[in-house]
């Protein structure tokens, strides 16, 4: 393996690292705040590539204002999802399993949606202006586009990160995936705050989605892909750990990546025996605090 082979799996996987956290970010965002297991996420992600080629292919919208635009519009459907569906389960018996059913039901009704409004073939999104060619460093050529979705990724890690330990909303946030009764008493709107919790979450799958479109199809059923990937990812890092999940896309990134490139045919099975090798050492993830049995 030379130098310019491993530089080159490097970036294939640090893009699809970055376009991981993106849509993991949201899903560990909702379970850390709100303790909410969205197992539709995934779609929400299919939904914001369907607006993204709504936008730039048929509307014939600038790319970064479609980016922008499905980001919001699938915001927009996450917290009427919450306010409307889920809201109305928060504290039952078995809100766990409630919250499995429900968001499943999400996954069969917004691929329905899709078929009906864009129809069951494969879409594609060209690639923004300035962006589809590539930089070369040595021997290899590096797409442009794969940079700047990397450096996306990295602008949203320090953003959410600021937002989440500097600004007020950042810490109500948190506070409320603490004890939601105290902070109600302390006169936050708690429901609200779980309303745009869940916004901002699924607007970042949607926005991963725009992202990704480019360099995928844009196909009914390609949430279901994702969520799993998105699952393991935040798995490995801790459920509700932000920088877990970052970390988790990073790794599941790159031995996908290298796998493709070495190991074709098991190429699959490596996302999954990482994760059993780290649920072995530490079930409870990697970045999570390992809990203490009271006696």
């Amino acid at each position: 393996m030379d130098a310019s082979f491993l530089l080159t799996q490097f970036i294939s996987g640090l893009t699809m690292a970055t376009l991981l956290f993106l849509v993991a970010s949201g899903l560990t965002l909702i379970f850390g705040v709100g303790n909410v297991f969205n197992f539709a996420h995934g779609s929400f992600y299919m939904l914001g590539a369907y607006f993204g080629y709504q936008f730039v292919s048929v509307w014939s919208t600038n790319f970064w204002i479609a980016l922008l635009l499905s980001g919001v519009c699938v915001g927009l459907f996450g917290m009427l999802a919450e306010f409307a569906f889920l809201r109305r389960i928060y504290g039952r018996a078995n809100e766990g399993g409630f919250q499995i059913l429900l968001t499943y039901a999400f996954i069969l009704i917004i691929d329905d949606l899709v078929k009906l409004t864009w129809g069951a073939e494969y879409k594609s999104l060209p690639r923004p202006a300035g962006f589809g060619g590539a930089i070369q460093l040595g021997d290899i050529f590096i797409p442009t586009y794969n940079l700047l979705i990397i450096a996306i990724g990295m602008i949203v890690v320090v953003a959410a990160w600021w937002v989440l330990s500097h600004t007020r909303p950042g810490q109500v946030a948190r506070a409320a995936a603490v004890d939601r009764e105290i902070v109600s008493v302390l006169g936050v709107n708690v429901p609200m705050t779980m309303t745009l919790v869940f916004g901002i979450a699924t607007a970042l799958g949607g926005m991963a989605g725009a992202l990704a479109a480019p360099l995928r199809t844009v196909t009914p059923g390609a949430g279901i892909e994702v969520i799993i990937d998105s699952l393991i990812v935040v798995v490995l890092g801790g459920m509700g750990n932000f920088w877990g999940a970052w970390f988790g896309a990073l790794l599941i990134g790159e031995v996908n990546a290298f796998a493709v490139a070495v190991v074709p045919q098991w190429a699959t099975l490596f996302s999954f025996l990482v994760m059993v090798v780290v649920l072995i050492f530490k079930p409870e993830g990697l970045f999570a605090a390992r809990k203490v049995r009271k006696v």
